[in-house]
């Protein structure tokens, strides 16, 4: 027979036993939750960042990713971008003249000036792309109405994935001045500048026409200068708002490069 301090024993031996229990599968479920909130956390970093990337990027990659400005309305986050699968143009511009590049479009002619001293790669690399027509027959891409306000083309699959298959290095980012508090300067009204994927050195074939002052990092190479004819022809095109009646997507009014080219001024 069980004495009563032997059946006290083993009751609070059976409940130590079930607090135990308890115990364990509280820590287990706090475990199991703390694995869910930081695969969560992966996930939705991931994401941002990915959707970050259709703002000012040039998206040529391999199997994903969108166009650093391109990064959302930030840049600041952009796509990975395969590696080179083509070499970068032979210099053959005059490094010490100023270029000129004219854009046909649908929306009217935008006419940007280049200044090779200061951006001799990039004025070359957009010289020997139109000269092959590369820029021929595509889209500007994204418009974007809200925080910054650009209209980014020359991907020649009109989709924010496309690219020469090479980079070209940043170039005259000092004249860009100094970084405010916020990390980011002014790219004024008429300024035109290489999209890239957030990276440094990492420019392709996209750029951008900023038609009102923008506030960015300073990591856009600013290649060029919209005639005052260009830059209204944007302004138009920004008016009309985004096809969705968003802030950041394809322009209502679309707009097609019809055809490009270069020339010393």
């Amino acid at each position: 027979m069980v004495s009563s301090d032997q059946r006290r024993r083993q009751l609070a031996r059976e409940k130590f036993e079930r607090q135990q229990q308890r115990r364990q599968k509280s820590r287990k479920a706090k475990q199991q939750k703390t694995v869910i909130a930081a695969a969560l956390a992966v996930v939705l970093a991931a994401g941002a960042a990915a959707y970050a990337s259709v703002g000012l990027s040039d998206g040529d990659t391999k199997g994903g990713g969108a166009s650093s400005v391109g990064e959302s309305q930030s840049p600041e986050a952009t796509p990975s971008q395969s590696e080179s699968t083509a070499p970068e143009p032979a210099m053959s511009i005059d490094r010490k003249a100023k270029y000129s590049m004219s854009l046909k479009t649908n929306e009217g002619d935008v006419t940007v000036t280049m200044d090779a001293a200061k951006t001799p790669r990039t004025v070359n690399s957009f010289k020997s792309l139109a000269d092959k027509g590369f820029f021929d027959g595509t889209k500007c891409h994204r418009l974007t109405t809200q925080g910054i306000f650009v209209l980014q083309c020359g991907d020649p699959k009109g989709d924010g994935f496309g690219g020469p298959g090479y980079t070209i290095p940043d170039e005259d980012l000092v004249s860009l001045g100094k970084a405010g508090a916020d990390g980011k300067v002014t790219y004024a009204a008429g300024t035109v500048a290489m999209a890239n994927t957030g990276k440094p050195n990492s420019g392709g074939s996209q750029f951008f026409l900023v038609y009102k002052d923008s506030k960015l990092p300073p990591g856009y190479t600013p290649f060029g200068i919209m005639d005052d004819k260009g830059l209204k022809a944007v302004q138009d095109v920004a008016e009309a708002g985004v096809a969705d009646g968003g802030q950041d997507g394809a322009p209502k009014k679309a707009v097609t490069i019809e055809k490009a080219a270069v020339q010393k001024a």
